[in-house]
């Protein structure tokens, strides 16, 4: 049994493979980090100082513009300095903050993204009704909700693994993640198990009610020329976003449970960071392009700017 004191180091073998490229791959993931953070922070900053994008969508959509921020500076700033360094260790507070930022980050966005199809259902299913049930405090207060308990059910798995001693400290991966850490654990894990299934019936329940809420929305739009309208420009986007990220998170946790090691290591590293590095990529592009309001006002924006140097 290994002693996980302040003194205690896990080591990050999921770079192995890239010492020859070390330079390229970190410009690159450089590159992919400032543009993240800039372009969700260029467009919160629209969302926030525009009143007339002071409506539930786009509270919605700016809340996963900062959640994009958040994700991308949990997970880039060690892998930045892994790829500068010839060891790829992480000590053991800094794995467990590595976990809470990691998957509070992920399990926000699905929330946030079940959230968001829920007001496109009342919008197009109850569009008379809209302002009534979805108005600005409920949604501010559905977005705190979305923070608080992405954190506690993060937070809940993590000290539940912290309790566990380890018998070892290789994690096969490029960052920290819960199920990699259990599976090192000498002793029996099956509180973690039952944990890990308590989370997958909830947010499986929230997949279901997504599902639903698209079967009446589809419904609706079959109705009229322009309610097929407004499923192209605000449901479309959400739908694409929605199905990228639970993809990308799926294959995450059944790799980290059922993969094998006989896939090369390049190919496990994209499947592990494809849901910290896409979505925040994905997210300001999709909407910043698609949702007409964001995009006009990122367009006077520019021709203000440009009249301004002239």
């Amino acid at each position: 049994m290994l002693n996980t004191t302040e003194n205690f180091f896990f080591v990050l073998n999921g770079l192995n493979d890239t010492a020859t490229n070390k330079q390229l791959y970190f410009s690159f993931s450089l590159m992919l980090y400032v543009f993240t953070v800039f372009v969700n922070l260029g467009l919160t900053a629209v969302i926030l100082l525009d009143k007339v994008l002071h409506e539930p969508m786009y509270i919605f959509v700016c809340s996963l513009f900062i959640n994009g921020i958040y994700g991308a500076t949990s997970f880039y700033p060690k892998l930045l300095a892994d790829l500068l360094s010839d060891v790829h260790v992480i000590s053991h507070v800094g794995c467990f903050l590595q976990i809470l930022t990691n998957y509070s980050y992920a399990f926000c966005e699905f929330t946030t993204l079940a959230m968001m199809a829920y007001d496109r259902y009342v919008a197009i299913c109850k569009p008379l009704q809209y302002h009534s049930i979805m108005t600005l405090k409920k949604v501010k207060r559905l977005i705190l909700f979305s923070w608080i308990f992405s954190h506690i059910e993060t937070t809940i798995g993590v000290v539940l693994t912290a309790r566990l001693p380890l018998c070892g400290r290789d994690i096969d991966k490029i960052y920290c993640a819960n199920w990699a850490v259990v599976k090192l654990s000498c002793v029996d894990t099956t509180i973690n198990n039952l944990y890990g299934y308590v989370l997958i019936v909830y947010h499986v329940s929230q997949s279901i009610m997504v599902i639903i809420s698209y079967v009446h929305i589809i419904k609706a739009c079959m109705r009229s020329q322009t309610e097929r309208r407004k499923f192209i420009q605000t449901c479309l986007p959400h739908l694409v976003t929605l199905i990228n990220f639970t993809i990308s998170l799926v294959f995450d946790v059944l790799y980290a449970r059922y993969g094998s090691k006989q896939i090369p290591q390049a190919f496990r590293n994209i499947l592990a960071v494809e849901f910290l590095v896409v979505p925040p990529l994905l997210n300001p592009i999709i909407y910043g392009i698609n949702l007409g309001p964001i995009r006009n006002r990122i367009l006077r924006m520019f021709r203000f700017k440009t009249n301004a140097l002239k």
